[in-house]
């Protein structure tokens, strides 16, 4: 029986800045269900812009951000666009395990 790793370190490339001026560069993300890919697509946000999914996604699977006492759609909102796409693509490796179930 082989161990699932449900929780994966990661580290920004530039970091997220708060509103005192601290950078968060160090954090988790946790697999994704079937209810965090689910869930959102019933979000105003996303029926009126698509492309806001990726928002809410992140924003329920990143578990940890620095110091951050929560992670909301607002923290990935104001994350540079580099590291948006770093996650975006951390998102996609852990979550699209390619040939398992084939």
């Amino acid at each position: 029986m082989s161990v699932i790793a449900t929780e994966v370190p990661f580290t920004l490339p530039i970091g997220y800045r708060d509103a005192d001026g601290a950078l968060h560069k160090d954090g988790v993300m946790r697999l994704a269900t079937a209810g965090d890919e689910i869930l959102p697509l019933k979000d105003h946000r996303v029926q009126s812009n698509p492309a806001y999914l990726t928002i809410i996604l992140l924003s329920r699977v990143i578990v940890r951000l620095g110091t951050l006492d929560m992670i909301n759609t607002k923290v990935i909102e104001d994350l540079f666009a580099a590291d948006f796409a770093y996650l975006q693509k951390l998102y996609d490796t852990i979550n699209n395990v390619k040939g398992e179930a084939e």
